[in-house]
């Protein structure tokens, strides 16, 4: 169902509110920040966060937790702080967040035991983002994965490769995200 709305709100005129949202506008009303779930992620609100970066002035206030419905194996979510919608509002100034939000996960694996030298590693990571509107939460979330997926779960992170970038898909690879961004690009449903 959750599928069903997001590709409606294609075709459907939104508020306002919703539309700054969509389109990345750090300028957002205070009433939409204090509903926006992950803006509120505490372990009091029940999330089951594994890694917390910050507060430094020097970076940003990252925290990775865990899926709460998840994908995969192990299914993690990275996310800042502040407020964010999307991928989609990402230039390439930011690229030092992205960077960030991987290694946080990286570390939050290792936390878990995941490392290359401990023997429990079977599971092979992979990092992306849903590209709006095709997520459920206007809060930027880099997805984390120990593959390999759970089964009927692939579909929802299908990746379309093209030749030099990223081809017409609803989730973008980390290193797709990386080379559109340093190109000075923006990352969109769409080829880019």
């Amino acid at each position: 169902m959750a599928f069903l709305t997001s590709l409606c709100s294609c075709f459907t005129s939104q508020d306002r509110e919703e539309e700054a949202v969509l389109a990345g506008d750090i300028h957002l009303p205070p009433a939409y920040v204090k509903r926006c779930v992950f803006c509120n992620v505490s372990r009091e609100k029940g999330f089951d966060i594994l890694h917390e970066v910050g507060p430094d002035p020097n970076s940003d206030d990252l925290i990775v937790f865990r899926d709460r419905a998840p994908a995969a194996t192990e299914h993690l979510l990275a996310i800042p702080r502040h407020h964010l919608a999307s991928v989609k509002a990402l230039g390439k100034d930011d690229i030092q967040l992205v960077r960030n939000l991987q290694a946080a996960s990286v570390q939050a694996f290792t936390e878990l035991g995941f490392a290359p030298e401990n023997q429990k590693l079977v599971l092979h990571p992979s990092f992306g983002f849903h590209v709006p509107p095709f997520n459920l939460i206007n809060h930027l979330h880099l997805h984390c994965f120990g593959l390999p997926f759970r089964p009927s779960n692939e579909w929802k992170f299908h990746v379309a490769l093209k030749q030099g970038g990223k081809g017409f898909s609803w989730f973008v690879e980390i290193g797709q995200v990386y080379e559109i961004l340093g190109k000075g690009g923006k990352v969109k449903v769409l080829s880019c």
